[in-house]
């Protein structure tokens, strides 16, 4: 079953949220089938087949996760970041800001959903397939 290790050698090819799709495509090949990221210490728990679980160390010093919820401003830092036009400390400063908690990566549907602190959906996306 795959490790955190090869799933930050995966990771690290990952400059922007352009180079997602890829990603995503690398870590289904490991046999990851969902994960979260947690996004005030940035750890991720990632799942694989027959209850598999490998978890990430956090990833950066704690953020306070803001309330209400803003999900227009937060729709709008998430497009900045899938252009490659922020780099992910930013994107996870801007997640806290606007109210995500965490969001979740199903591979097998190839969706991300965004979720507050109690769990409620704020965003779901599919994630573009790459060529």
């Amino acid at each position: 079953m795959f490790t955190v290790a090869q799933i930050k050698t995966a990771h690290s090819k990952v400059k922007s949220g352009a180079d997602f799709p890829a990603y995503i495509q690398d870590i289904k090949k490991l046999g990851v089938t969902s994960y979260d990221v947690f996004v005030a210490d940035g750890h991720s728990d990632y799942y694989g087949p027959n209850d598999y679980k490998a978890s990430s160390p956090a990833s950066h010093e704690p953020l306070a996760i803001g309330e209400p919820v803003d999900a227009e401003q937060f729709k709008k830092g998430l497009k900045e970041h899938q252009q490659g036009k922020t780099d992910y400390p930013t994107f996870i400063a801007m997640c806290a800001t606007c109210g995500i908690e965490k969001w979740t990566v199903f591979l097998d549907k190839m969706s991300c959903v965004y979720y507050d602190k109690a769990v409620n959906e704020i965003l779901a996306e599919e994630i573009p397939h790459i060529a």
